[in-house]
């Protein structure tokens, strides 16, 4: 439970972020954009809201999985 920190960005070597039904809260941190290796995060099954920041389309040439069902998140994933 809690939030997703803004310092996973720091782990920018990360290639999967599998944080699925653990009763996050919160918004999406920013951040995410600095895994630039990153392949699949999994974020379904949480309680996050907010919308999806657009930094998320940073990560197009790495990212092939992004799961964000059964949140409160809002609006559409961005693609620029």
């Amino acid at each position: 439970s809690g939030t997703i920190p803004s310092e996973l960005g720091i782990l920018s070597k990360l290639e999967r972020v599998l944080l699925h039904d653990n009763l996050l809260i919160g918004s999406l941190p920013t951040e995410l954009r600095l895994l630039t290796s990153v392949v699949q995060i999994a974020f379904h099954i949480n309680s996050l809201s907010g919308t999806i920041p657009s930094e998320i389309a940073m990560l197009h040439n790495s990212l092939t999985f992004l799961y964000l069902l059964d949140n409160k998140l809002t609006g559409s994933i961005p693609t620029e």
